[in-house]
């Protein structure tokens, strides 16, 4: 049964004291509004539901950092002994993001109602995945619901700031590129017609290098707008098609892993993954089969997602952690250590953690050197694209000088 989404309702009435006061509060419905009104001891005389601006702004998206801060934050109010409903409403209170907070007041309503805190959670696929349901799910049913936030808050935590590594090396020479494809264009449309009027006066041939770049101009000044629209086009497509196509998908992956310099970054944020998301799961008591199947969902690449359920089916079948993962070759030598220590100590929840924070760290150091290694390169393209084009258009005149 789906729940309601919570409306703005505006309200005035009296307070215990008699005096008039008046608000806003969310709710699902305006009857549900005046009971809540009158559990904060308010006599509700009018509400209504407060009418949406003709041309309302945008909603503020809700990002995984949000859902992170939520958890961490719900976390620690339960660790201090706040109850359920009342975190909730002391998280929604501070919530910069009115999405945010909105949702937050809907899953605090379905619990209120008795749901389940898991249960609510599920009815936002989109905010909340399997795997943090599923460990919101397993901290119920162990009565340690706070323990089992903190340990995903963490999770989450750590996650994001993967990600944010990952985009922090693909930001600055992408931003680059791009930059380079701008002034080159303008080069191209603007700047190289002007010289192409003064070679026409010259009445001599014009070097080989100079005519290729003429030529380029004039196409990009017939066809520029096609060429913007193809490029957006290949950019969408792209996208469209690794949702659409699993093979695409797969191929794409597959190219991530082999790409020069970038290739490592991502093996490294992969294995963290994998490592992280395991050792959460099966640290918070969720059997090893159901674990692996959580952390093939969130490995975040479709070829070791692939991997990650074939050992799964070996597990299932009898064959050890290690074993299973080492019939893969594709994890390193490692992780498959540590995985076999963890088997033999009882301890393999730690033995991944240890693996997760190593990997970590590689990928927060590879970025740091990729910063300082595509500096020089970026600028070097940058050179050759822009000092070419200047070359190619003062070659002429440099020719001429000497001719005279």
């Amino acid at each position: 049964m789906a729940t309601a989404t919570s409306d703005l309702f505006i309200w005035s009435g009296t307070d215990k004291n008699g005096r008039q006061t008046k608000g806003e509060i969310n709710a699902p419905t305006q009857a549900l509004a005046r009971a809540q009104l009158r559990q904060k001891g308010i006599n509700p005389k009018t509400v209504r539901r407060k009418p949406k601006p003709l041309f309302s702004a945008r909603k503020k998206p809700i990002k995984p950092a949000d859902i992170a801060i939520f958890t961490r934050q719900m976390a620690t109010m339960m660790k201090a002994g706040v109850p359920l409903v009342q975190s909730f409403d002391i998280v929604a209170d501070g919530l910069e993001n009115p999405t945010m907070r909105t949702l937050v007041t809907t899953i605090k309503n379905d619990v209120a109602g008795g749901s389940g805190l898991a249960v609510s959670l599920a009815k936002h696929p989109r905010h909340f995945d399997d795997l943090f349901c599923s460990l919101v799910s397993a901290g119920e049913s162990s009565g340690r619901l706070e323990t089992m936030l903190d340990r995903v808050a963490t999770y989450k935590e750590k996650t994001e700031a993967l990600k944010r590594k990952i985009k922090k090396a693909l930001t600055y020479p992408t931003a680059v590129i791009v930059v380079a494809i701008i002034v080159t264009g303008i080069l191209l449309i603007k700047v190289v017609p002007q010289f192409a009027e003064t070679f026409r006066s010259f009445g001599s041939d014009l070097p080989a290098f100079t005519l290729f770049v003429l030529r380029i101009s004039e196409f990009v000044q017939k066809w520029w707008f096609i060429i913007l629209l193809a490029m957006l086009a290949a950019v969408w497509g792209i996208r469209e098609a690794k949702l659409r196509s699993v093979r695409f998908a797969e191929a794409i992956d597959k190219l991530a892993l082999k790409a020069p310099i970038i290739g490592g970054i991502t093996y490294d944020a992969v294995v963290a993954r994998f490592s992280r998301t395991l050792a959460t799961t099966f640290n918070a008591g969720v059997p090893l089969v159901e674990a692996l199947e959580s952390t093939a969902g969130a490995a975040g690449n479709s070829v070791y997602s692939k991997a990650i359920l074939q050992i799964r089916d070996d597990v299932t079948t009898g064959a050890t952690l290690y074993q299973s993962i080492k019939s893969t070759g594709l994890f390193p030598n490692m992780l498959l250590q540590m995985v076999s220590i963890g088997e033999e100590s009882g301890q393999l929840d730690e033995m991944l953690d240890k693996v997760a924070n190593h990997y970590e760290e590689s990928v927060d150091n590879a970025v740091d050197n990729l910063s300082s290694l595509m500096e020089p390169i970026i600028m070097s393209i940058l050179g050759v694209l822009v000092g070419g084009l200047m070359v190619a258009m003062y070659l002429p005149i440099f020719m001429l000088g000497s001719v005279i």
